[in-house]
C-alpha cells in the first residue's frame, strides 16, 4: 500500500534522553573498530549512530541491511533536529527541550526516550514502598502532561513514545549503576510501560514503540556478543542497540498512515 502525501514530514525532532543520542553508540562502533581504547580516547569522534541519527540517515557502512530505510530517503527535504541529551530527565525534556522547539506547526515526527533517568533517581533514595509508589504515579502524570505539551508545542506532528527497556532482563540486578542499590524493584518500570502504552493506544496522534519488548533477552542474560547495551555501562544503548532501538521506531511507522492534518490511523505500510 502506498503511503498518503501527508506522511512527507518536514522535520524530524528526537526528544528525550540517552536512548536517543550518537555518544554511546558511537563510542562502542569506535572502540570495536580499534579507534578508542589502550589511551586513545581522545582520537574519538562522535559518529551519527546513535537511534535518532539512524533514524534520519541510515549509515550504509555499518547497517546495508537499513540501505533506504530511513527519513531521508523517504522525505529528502527533512530537516533534523535532536534536542536529546545524556541523562535527561521528564524535567529536563520540559524544562530544556521543548523551550527550544518554540512552537512548531510543520508536519512533524517526533520521537520520545525518557522515563528511565526519573526511575532510577527515584531507586536511588532506596524509598519505602509507599514512597516508591507515589514518586512513580507523579512520574507518570508527569509523562502525561508533557506528552499533551508537545502536542500543544507541536500540533500536527506525529508523536511516537518509546517504552523504558530493561538491560536486567527481568531479574533486577543492576549492580553497579546506583550505589548501594544491587537490585531494582521492576513492578515500577512495569507500571510506567504500561501507562506509555495505554497513552499511545487511546491517542490516534501518538505511536508506540515497544522498545521494553523488544530488548528482553539482550541484556545481562545474554552472552556478552548478544547484548544491546554499551558494555562499560548496561543502562546506554551499544552501537546494534541503536540500531535495534531504530529498528522498533521504524516498525511503529510502517503501523502509520495519515487520514487527516492531525488523526494517523494504523494499516498502512511505511517504507
Amino acid at each position: 500500500m502506498n503511503v498518503s502525501p501527508a506522511m512527507q514530514f518536514t522535520r524530524y525532532i528526537a526528544l528525550g534522553d540517552s536512548m536517543s543520542i550518537d555518544q554511546y553508540p558511537a563510542l562502542d562502533a569506535t572502540e570495536a573498530a580499534g579507534s578508542v581504547g589502550r589511551g586513545a580516547a581522545q582520537l574519538f569522534v562522535e559518529l551519527p549512530l546513535g537511534a535518532a541519527s539512524l533514524l534520519y540517515r541510515n549509515d550504509p557502512v555499518y547497517w546495508p541491511e537499513f540501505i533506504s530505510r530511513d527519513l531521508s530517503t523517504r522525505c529528502p527535504k527533512i530537516a533534523f533536529t535532536n534536542l536529546a541529551s545524556d541523562g535527561a530527565t521528564i524535567g529536563d525534556v520540559f524544562g530544556a527541550q521543548l523551550p527550544e522547539l518554540r512552537g512548531d506547526d510543520s508536519r512533524a515526527l517526533v520521537t520520545l526516550t525518557v522515563g528511565g533517568n526519573d526511575l532510577l533517581s527515584a531507586f536511588a533514595g532506596k524509598p519505602s514502598s509507599e514512597v516508591m509508589e507515589r514518586a512513580v504515579r507523579d512520574i507518570i502524570e508527569a509523562y502525561r502532561l508533557m506528552v499533551q505539551r508537545i502536542g500543544e508545542i507541536c500540533p500536527n506532528a506525529l508523536l511516537v513514545l518509546t517504552t523504558v527497556y530493561d538491560p536486567t532482563d527481568g531479574t533486577g540486578k543492576l549492580t553497579g549503576v546506583l550505589p548501594g542499590v544491587a537490585k531494582v524493584p521492576l513492578p515500577h518500570l512495569d507500571a510506567l510501560n504500561e501507562a506509555i502504552r495505554a497513552m499511545a493506544a487511546a491517542d490516534g496522534s501518538l505511536v508506540l514503540a515497544d522498545v521494553h519488548q523488544q530488548f528482553l533477552g539482550h541484556g545481562l542474560t545474554a552472552k556478552a556478543r548478544d547484548r544491546w547495551y554499551w558494555k562499560h555501562s548496561i543502562i546506554e544503548p551499544s552501537a546494534e542497540g541503536a540500531s535495534e532501538l531504530r529498528r522498533a521506531w521504524l516498525d511503529a511507522l510502517d503501523s502509520v498512515t495519515d487520514s487527516s492534518p492531525s488523526t494517523f490511523v494504523k494499516g498502512a505500510k511505511w517504507p
